[in-house]
């Protein structure tokens, strides 16, 4: 349940970005979390497999976007049309709004600035927006890494719980045991007299 929390509160963060790829990954995520939360309550070992195997996707996309906001690799997050699909400028909502951040618009705009948005400077930060970024994804990994091992073991308690379920005479040896037929016995014609 706290995954499904946290990832709601991400999702609305980056609603306020316009980051399209993060709201996509979140927006599967909850469907798969809801799902993964049926397959529990309904005994469904199929869904919370398949919900074991979208943690371990959404893992390696949470490392992606640590990757991305810490700029390893070729990566970098002044290039943030990755996180945007390349259909809008916009960038992390902490960017602008951070704890203790001061937005100062810049005048007049440079000559390569669009017109449509504005030029700030961003000071003062208490915490830079890709740490923020990085802690969500954090917790996100730690989240995913609780339910993948609560996943497995509740796959693996069903499974077992199938295969003790003993039927009415049941397949094991100490069970009731129907009678059984013999070769020695011959079967003779009865005849009933009035």
């Amino acid at each position: 349940m706290e995954q499904l929390v946290c990832v709601l509160e991400r999702q609305i963060f980056d609603f306020l970005g316009y980051q399209w790829a993060p709201i996509l990954a979140n927006f599967v995520h909850i469907i798969i979390v809801i799902l993964g939360l049926f397959g529990t309550i309904q005994y469904r070992p199929r869904y919370i497999t398949g919900y074991a195997v979208w943690l371990v996707l959404w893992v390696t996309w949470n490392v992606f976007v640590i990757c991305f906001y810490l700029e390893a690799g070729d990566l970098s997050k002044e290039t943030d049309l990755i996180l945007t699909f390349n259909i809008s400028m916009h960038r992390s909502w902490w960017m602008e709004n951070g704890p203790g951040c001061t937005v100062t618009s810049v005048t007049p705009a440079p000559d390569w600035a669009p017109e449509d948005h504005r030029y700030i400077t961003v000071s003062g930060c208490f915490l830079e927006y890709q740490y923020i970024e990085v802690a969500h994804s954090s917790l996100q990994i730690v989240l995913a890494l609780a339910g993948f091992i609560y996943a497995c073991y509740v796959v693996k308690c069903i499974t077992e719980e199938e295969d003790s379920f003993d039927f009415i005479g049941g397949f094991d040896s100490y069970g009731y045991q129907g009678p059984q037929k013999t070769s020695h016995l011959q079967l003779q014609p009865m005849y009933m007299s009035k």
